[in-house]
Order: structure tokens, then C-alpha cells, then sequence
């Protein structure tokens, strides 16, 4: 084989650019309509008032639902021993562990001994379930 002109050169690069665009250009698939979120819980399931603990895509989700058209999601790991907190019940949410107490509709510290409030996580209602925002 002939050692490679430049022309032969830069039309081997072009070739080399043009080719990917044009076969992802006549793919057959198209993009994956959106979703809205990874499904969590059917919003039947979460009481006005309450939560419930699920599990998430990364890990156990406390979903509460302050309002019927409300919903929070919160890391259920208590921030101060890493126990996992308990469903909300008259307002609060209690960590077992040491007896940390964070508001029901907000996961803000209300009574120590942790220090700071739980992890918020994005949830959002889609149709009559609860999902990732």
C-alpha cells in the first residue's frame, strides 16, 4: 500500500467525523419519553399526616405527606447515631436510637441530640404515585 497522501489523510478524518453522525442521524431508536421519576409508592399508601418508609433507586426514602397534594421526601437515617427514624405520628418524626425528634412535615431538628435536621430528597406526585423528582 502507498504511503498516505494528505489529501487521502484529511479525507479519512472527515469520513472518520461525519460517519458517527450520520448512523446515530438514521438510528431507529428513538429517546425514552420521561419518565416523571422512578416510581416510590402509590400515594394511596402515604396518609395526609403520615409517611411512609420505601425504598428508593440510592436507598430507603421517607416520604411524608403533609397535605393531600403534598409530598416530601426525606432521608430516613437519623443524623446523629445513623438509626433509622420512625413513620411520622401526631406531627414529629422520633429517631428511637437517642430520642431526636424532627418536624413531620419539614424533617427540621426539633429536639436534639442531633444537631441538624434530615436529608431532604426530591419526590413529586405524578398521576396517583409518588416518584423521584
Amino acid at each position: 500500500m502507498p504511503d498516505p497522501t494528505r489529501r487521502m489523510v484529511v479525507c479519512g478524518l472527515l469520513a472518520g467525523l461525519v460517519a458517527p453522525v450520520s448512523l446515530a442521524a438514521c438510528s431507529s431508536k428513538t429517546p425514552a419519553a420521561n419518565s416523571g421519576g422512578t416510581p416510590l409508592a402509590k400515594l394511596a399508601d402515604v396518609p395526609v399526616g403520615s409517611g411512609a418508609i420505601v425504598d428508593g433507586p440510592s436507598g430507603k426514602v421517607l416520604i411524608v405527606r403533609p397535605s393531600e397534594n403534598e409530598v416530601k421526601g426525606l432521608d430516613p437515617v437519623c443524623p446523629h447515631a445513623g438509626v433509622t427514624v420512625s413513620k411520622p405520628a401526631g406531627g414529629t418524626i422520633t429517631c428511637p436510637g437517642h430520642g431526636s425528634v424532627f418536624d413531620a412535615s419539614t424533617g427540621d431538628r426539633k429536639k436534639g441530640p442531633a444537631t441538624t435536621g434530615l436529608t431532604p430528597i426530591p419526590v413529586k406526585i405524578s398521576g396517583d404515585s409518588v416518584v423521584t423528582a
